[in-house]
């Protein structure tokens, strides 16, 4: 199998190189959330790398940045459910990413969802069904890709889940 990188993402702290999957066995899936103005119109969207060949995106009239993160990802998990291929979410968001690969999700269950200084995790009402999710579907993986630098796939959904904020 020829290996083409593209992008690095963060996994763990550490810069990993994002490569082209192999469709056989592999996903990779960018997501990207938008909001205008925070509370306000918010879009979300995912894209298929290498070139977005497979996608959605959508919007709220009214929401958070951090809500249309989540649903991003979400969308893509439950588009992507039933394939049996490794699923590797690719986010500029920390809060999606850190959930699963710092394992937040159980932290918050253990203490009855309060976040580590004993507040109401925000979201809560997306979180939960998105953990489920995750875990009854397995094989996915999550990875941070700094945002605004020039990734390709990343500036695809920015474009597409702005696009939403906008009408």
């Amino acid at each position: 199998m020829t290996v083409v990188y593209t992008a690095l993402a963060m996994v763990n702290n550490r810069p990993v190189p994002v490569h082209s999957p192999d469709p056989a066995t592999e996903i990779v899936v960018y997501t990207d959330g938008a909001c205008s103005g925070n509370p306000g119109p918010g879009g979300w969207a995912w894209a298929t790398a290498p070139d977005g060949a497979v996608s959605d995106s959508g919007g709220e009239p009214h929401s958070t940045n951090q809500r249309m993160e989540i649903m991003a990802a979400w969308n893509a998990v439950r588009h992507f459910r039933d394939d049996p291929r490794r699923l590797v979410i690719v986010a500029d968001s920390t809060y999606v990413v850190k959930c699963f690969t710092d394992g937040w999700w159980r932290g918050w269950v253990a203490r009855g969802w309060r976040n580590s200084q004993r507040q109401a995790v925000a979201n809560r009402d997306l979180w939960e069904p998105f953990i489920d999710m995750v875990n009854d579907r397995g094989n996915v993986e999550f990875r941070w890709v700094k945002g605004h630098s020039g990734d390709p796939m990343n500036d695809l959904v920015d474009r597409m889940a702005v696009a939403h904020t906008l009408s």
